[in-house]
């Protein structure tokens, strides 16, 4: 570790090594470290995600998400195809558990053309040509650009694009303090022109500390899987519900993986710890408190819909109800046995505190000498490179 570089970025993950290359190809010139606080990179979030390449339908036209993810789907599935790491272009398929849903689909599809992306809205007769396992009411949605690749490859190669072109990445290195102009690195005085906070389900408490994104609390949900062997229900294609229409959650699905597995999950249950990984695991209090001070502000916003969302993410714990609610989109999936735990994730998600509402966009906030990413989940991994190009030219150039 120097004592001084252009730019520090935090967190080694697809955000931070994203925004690192886009530095580098503006300006090959810059002294750049990434810090890492584990002993490897992309050790959560982006390590963790499920590997879809999403093709950017979900989301609002006037957000960034609906900005970044279909061009994002391409660019990462070029850098996938130029450095041979392997993708399943599947597909994918939302399809409606009832009449109203049906009546939802048209508006999705309207969404995802107004995006740019590539969509077909077919009557629910068509559906055994896609997908003979699925079930449908009335219509489904097929996206043929939506793919699966193996994220901690992905990783890898930006780790070492970035190296290639002179950066740093420096493991177990903890932000222990920072102020504009120079930080303290797991008990190193290091000085940087400008700090770049990607620290994931960290980025909000890093901010805070320079009084940044005080209007924002975090509430971290975890995500469970299950899985079998894609010979035991094979699958062609992503199967997903429509999205909830409040929260930002896409409801209990079926993936398929890089290793052939089918994958259903997640769960989005709220847990006390942003690295809790398992129920009574890895939370302190200090994790315990902004969690519970976050839910409560949430609460308010919605008690009667929060409470609903409460009540069907903790019934999901357990197998056998995840399994009839995945059910519901491939019937057959309740004669498969012995499905298999997957490593869970965490989703850490913003609460807007003046709304007491769940931020559903990206979230980007200026500090004097730093820029924060407070907000960059799913479809983050998919829109990371040229979302960190835009983060690049908005919210650094000019600081440099």
């Amino acid at each position: 570790m120097k004592k001084s570089y252009d730019i520090v970025i935090v967190g080694a993950g697809v955000i931070g090594l994203s925004v690192a290359n886009a530095l580098l190809n503006f300006d090959c010139k810059l002294s750049i470290a990434v810090l890492e606080k584990e002993n490897a990179i992309g050790s959560h979030a982006s390590g963790r995600n499920s590997g879809v390449i999403h093709a950017g339908f979900y989301y609002s036209p006037e957000t960034l998400k609906a900005r970044f993810c279909a061009e994002g789907n391409i660019a990462l599935k070029r850098l996938c195809e130029i450095n041979q790491i392997p993708i399943r272009n599947t597909g994918k398929i939302v399809v409606a558990q009832n009449y109203e849903e049906s009546k939802v689909l048209q508006s999705l599809y309207n969404r995802g053309l107004t995006n740019g992306v590539e969509l077909h809205l077919l009557e629910a007769r068509e559906l055994k040509r896609i997908e003979p396992l699925a079930v449908t009411q009335e219509a489904f949605i097929w996206s043929p650009t939506t793919s699966v690749s193996d994220p901690k490859r992905v990783l890898e190669v930006m780790s070492k694009q970035f190296l290639a072109m002179g950066g740093e990445v420096i493991l177990n290195a903890k932000l222990e303090k920072t102020e504009p102009g120079r930080s303290l690195v797991s008990g190193n005085l290091i000085k940087h022109k400008h700090l770049v906070n990607c620290a994931g389900a960290q980025a909000d408490r890093i901010a805070h500390t320079v009084n940044v994104g005080l209007d924002y609390a975090m509430i971290p949900f975890m995500g469970m899987y299950r899985a079998v062997e894609e010979k035991r229900l094979p699958i062609r294609t992503l199967i997903y519900p429509v999205p909830n229409p409040v929260h930002p959650f896409l409801g209990v699905h079926f993936t398929l993986t890089i290793d052939n597995k089918t994958k259903i999950g997640p769960t989005s249950l709220m847990v006390p710890g942003r690295e809790n990984y398992s129920i009574f695991d890895k939370w302190t209090y200090r994790d315990f408190q902004e969690s519970m001070t976050a839910s409560l502000n949430f609460f308010r916003g919605d008690p009667l819909n929060v409470l609903r969302l409460l009540t069907s993410e903790i019934r999901k714990i357990r197998a056998s109800t995840l399994i009839q609610e995945a059910s519901k989109l491939v019937p057959s999936a309740t004669t498969i046995e012995n499905w298999a735990k997957k490593p869970a994730g965490i989703r850490a998600q913003l609460v807007h505190k003046p709304t007491q509402t769940l931020e559903q966009d990206y979230v980007v906030r200026s500090g004097e000498g730093s820029t924060h990413i407070l907000n960059a989940v799913s479809p983050g991994w998919t829109s990371s490179i040229p979302f960190s190009s835009w983060v690049v030219e908005q919210y650094i150039r000019s600081s440099i």
